[in-house]
């Protein structure tokens, strides 16, 4: 059973390049002053009942139009959208609210809206008023909150109107940690019985609720899935702006010159001038490894072979957990390292040697990058995803929401055919 349906939806707005222009073509004579922007194009999607589904994109890609229209805030150009139950919606800041009135006299304008009735709405407030946790401010008038204030206000009473459908719009990112994690928790709770659409840049939170995850770009849903489908591509496209000619599949057995259980593939973007002919995870004596313990000294080996010369090279690598947040993430430029030109003719071959981090017993993807240029202004020549998972076997300090870890003692060194030397 689907409790949103949207079927062939489409929204045009009207561009005008001069505010006259708008009344000359509603009195000239059949002349078109105005171009049309069509911010969401033909979108067709189903959710079911209990299903969590993430929306995500740059900006400007039409998630936000889309949702105004699904809430009824934007009335669509054309097409169909069916909601079955109640729907309650956080959009961004203030949607709803009444700026002059206070924060208890909103509550109940908001429930109104949301067809309870009063006596339903006097047994919400008290967990509206522990939710949002405001203080004497809730008797204050709507203008006068900051933005962490009224989301708060704004969520508490999102969620406590008895939806059956929740919407909700990038609003948190405005809020504290301790507010969002109790938000998030809230949520959670909800996808139990309840269905939600979420939008946000946190990719991290997508990974973590949603059951599907619809990409948008430029108003089409450009690629639809699970979370571990579409997160990986997405986050590398976002920090590259991979055009679609851009992507190709690299076999794992070619990069690792290891073997896989499946014909796993990994993904792999830049201009080709020059490509990674292994990547490796040694103890530092070639000897590989297929794990790791906090604390061991480790050397991440890349080999490069050149079609053209690459003058200017920066090297770098990724270490993630499984959400895809960022853990440890250097390259030459931020460790001061020069790399001399790389030439066609021959192997190149680099080490990055570190102190694995104090991290939890899992796996950790990583990331290497081959770029040219200046941190600024640079090309890239090959990125490759995932191009190693390190499993780690012991439980160590890692916590959630400590932030990057940079591992100890970190250096890299450079050996070109059979001459070794440390930069």
């Amino acid at each position: 059973m689907y409790t949103i349906e949207v079927r062939d939806l489409v929204k045009t707005y009207k561009l005008y390049e001069r505010p006259v222009d708008r009344i000359r073509e509603a009195f000239g004579k059949k002349k078109c002053y105005h171009k049309d922007f069509l911010a969401v194009d033909h979108v067709s999607f189903c959710v079911e009942k209990g299903e969590t589904v993430g929306i995500i994109g740059s900006n400007g890609a039409g998630k936000s139009t889309l949702l105004k229209m699904i809430t009824g805030v934007l009335k669509a150009t054309a097409g169909d959208i069916r909601l079955s139950g109640a729907v309650s919606a956080l959009l961004e800041l203030g949607a709803g609210f009444d700026a002059e009135r206070n924060g208890i006299d909103n509550i109940y304008l908001n429930g109104r809206i949301n067809g309870l009735s009063k006596k339903e709405i006097d047994e919400s407030v008290p967990r509206i008023l522990e939710f949002a946790d405001i203080g004497n401010f809730i008797h204050q008038p709507i203008k006068t909150y900051s933005s962490g204030m009224l989301v708060r206000l704004a969520f508490a009473v999102a969620v406590n109107v008895k939806p059956e459908i929740l919407i909700v719009d990038e609003a948190l990112s405005v809020g504290d940690v301790r507010f969002q994690q109790k938000c998030y928790r809230k949520i959670r709770e909800f996808t139990q019985n309840g269905t939600v659409l979420f939008v946000s840049h946190d990719t991290g939170a997508i990974s973590s609720f949603c059951d599907r995850v619809i990409w948008m770009d430029h108003g089409k849903i450009y690629k639809e899935g699970t979370p571990g489908e579409i997160i990986e591509e997405y986050l590398s496209f976002m920090r590259y702006d991979i055009t679609d000619a851009q992507k190709q599949k690299l076999d794992v057995d070619d990069m690792l010159g290891q073997e896989t259980e499946n014909n796993t593939c990994i993904l792999s973007f830049g201009n080709q001038a020059a490509y990674f002919c292994k990547i490796a995870l040694t103890d530092g004596k070639e000897k590989l490894l297929s794990q790791v313990r906090p604390g061991q000294k480790i050397n991440i080996v890349m080999e490069i072979e050149a079609k053209r010369v690459i003058e200017f090279p920066i090297l770098g690598f990724n270490i993630k957990d499984v959400l895809g947040n960022e853990l440890v993430v250097t390259n030459t430029v931020f460790e001061k390292v020069r790399v001399e030109p790389i030439k066609p003719g021959k192997i190149y071959r680099f080490a990055w040697q570190l102190i694995f981090p104090d991290l939890h017993t899992g796996d950790y993807p990583v990331d290497v990058a081959l770029a040219e240029g200046t941190y600024a202004n640079h090309e890239q020549i090959q990125f490759v995803s995932d191009a190693l998972v390190i499993k780690c076997v012991d439980d160590c300090l890692y916590q959630e929401g400590r932030g990057k870890l940079v591992p100890r003692n970190i250096k890299l060194i450079e050996k070109e055919e059979q001459a070794e030397r440390i930069l």
